[in-house]
């Protein structure tokens, strides 16, 4: 899943930035609206979470630009503008939620992992696909109800895959939802990231579309 952060504080933005990567999410920053609404326009992320208040442009006149360009995009407000009629403004512009600084980080994912659902790539926070299940709050992933060992682009990658079960994912797409553009990736990555998922869930789970990417059939 990849994430836009949209954020003008550089220690409030790295923090967040961290910890969003630490929990399975391939994030990049951006610290003026102008820049946001020109990604949005280029290459559309999965989410987007939005401070209000920026140096260029009020994030509010953001949001609308966004949602000229990408009507359905998920944008979560992250402002310390707290009162009713910020959160009424922000709704009305088109946001899909709204969070108060200051927050908690668990609430954050949580609201994160309920835009992922509005996105239908997971309709609740366990995905169960044959003898493979995922958590997506606890990071849990089984086999046949035995905890497996991934590391942290397997899992990003494995969850990529299952939301999307039945879907046949590019390369481009699947890189995207790994690493951030600050991330070196090496040629061969995405490949020996398969082949590990491959030998912990048999080689049969991911499947190879000559020329067009990797798919896992629904359950």
């Amino acid at each position: 899943m990849q994430l836009l952060l949209v954020e003008d504080d550089p220690a409030l933005a790295s923090g967040l930035q961290r910890a969003l990567q630490n929990e399975g999410f391939a994030v990049n920053h951006v610290a003026s609206g102008q820049h946001a609404v020109s990604i949005v326009n280029t290459e559309a992320p999965d989410i987007v979470i939005l401070d209000l208040g920026l140096p260029d442009i009020d994030g509010i006149e953001v949001l609308k630009q966004i949602r000229k360009i990408h009507a359905s995009l998920p944008v979560l407000l992250l402002t310390a503008r707290d009162t009713l009629d910020d959160k009424v403004a922000g709704l009305d512009s088109g946001a899909d939620d709204y969070l108060a600084k200051p927050f908690d980080m668990p609430e954050l994912l949580a609201r994160l992992r309920v835009l992922e659902r509005r996105l239908g790539t997971a309709l609740s926070n366990e995905i169960s696909i044959g003898k493979v299940s995922l958590s997506t709050d606890s990071h849990h992933v089984t086999s046949d109800g035995e905890e497996m060992e991934l590391s942290k682009r397997e899992y990003m990658l494995l969850k990529a895959l299952m939301e999307n079960a039945g879907k046949v994912q590019t390369r481009n797409a699947l890189e995207s939802k790994l690493y951030g553009w600050e991330d070196e990736i090496a040629s061969n990555a995405l490949e020996v990231h398969i082949h590990n998922l491959r030998k912990k869930f048999g080689a049969d789970f991911i499947k190879t579309v000559r020329g067009v990417g990797y798919t896992v059939k629904k359950a």
